[in-house]
């Protein structure tokens, strides 16, 4: 059986949160919950989820500074805001920042389902899978192949391949890949992602010490190049 798309829910009104995971694991979803936008935050990067539904009133961080903190390290998580802010500004605003969709309150659930799963849609579109050489990385099944055969990588490795996967050709700092793969406010230190580097070339690279696809962008950071 495939595995259910997983939806994190950030939402401080305790009757709208459970009634919408209610709804959501009726449908067969998986549902992840918080309560606060720093928290939201923090689980949208420890677990990447495959959709977020995003209240944008909320405590600690508003839903829109968790957008912004979202895409700006470089996350694609599909979001459908959830806001009393009808005006249409604010619809703007949540959009230029990269949501997906944007449902005003009072909201029909039916609605909001009928638009988690239009997104979805959309997504699953998209390219699956990511492939280099002779490694396949399935970015739904969250898996990554070599010569046809699983890969041995421990969780923080996977998520490690997964996020470079998921943004090919694109140079990342050390510290940018701290906050997204090991979480807000994580105290590790540049070493700690130059260790997950040389552990994966060792996994995945014909020959880890002349890498073709992880290479070290010089002074910058990190990039998976697929081509």
């Amino acid at each position: 059986m495939a595995e259910q798309p997983r939806i994190l829910v950030v939402e401080d009104d305790l009757s709208i949160l459970t009634g919408v995971a209610m709804n959501l694991r009726y449908e067969g979803y998986e549902v992840l919950q918080a309560q606060d936008g720093r928290d939201g935050l923090q689980k949208a990067l420890d677990e990447q989820p495959d959709l977020l539904i995003l209240d944008v009133m909320l405590p600690r961080l508003n839903g829109f500074e968790v957008l912004r903190e979202l895409r700006g390290r470089g996350l694609t998580i599909p979001v459908v805001i959830l806001s009393a802010k009808g005006q249409e500004l604010d619809k703007i605003t949540g959009l230029n920042l990269g949501a997906d969709d944007y449902v005003v309150k009072p909201f029909g659930l039916q609605e909001l389902l009928a638009r988690v799963k239009a997104v979805l849609r959309r997504q699953q579109r998209e390219t699956a899978t990511v492939t280099f050489g002779d490694v396949v990385v399935d970015l739904r099944a969250r898996s990554v192949t070599r010569h046809g055969k699983p890969v041995d990588l421990t969780a923080q490795e996977l998520k490690v391949v997964l996020h470079f996967a998921s943004h090919p050709g694109r140079t990342f700092s050390r510290d940018e890949l701290l906050a997204a793969v090991w979480g807000y406010g994580y105290e590790g230190t540049a070493r700690t992602v130059d260790n997950f580097i040389s552990q994966l070339r060792t996994k995945l690279e014909p020959d880890s010490d002349a890498p073709r696809y992880l290479v070290t962008v010089r002074g910058q950071g990190y990039r998976l190049d697929v081509s």
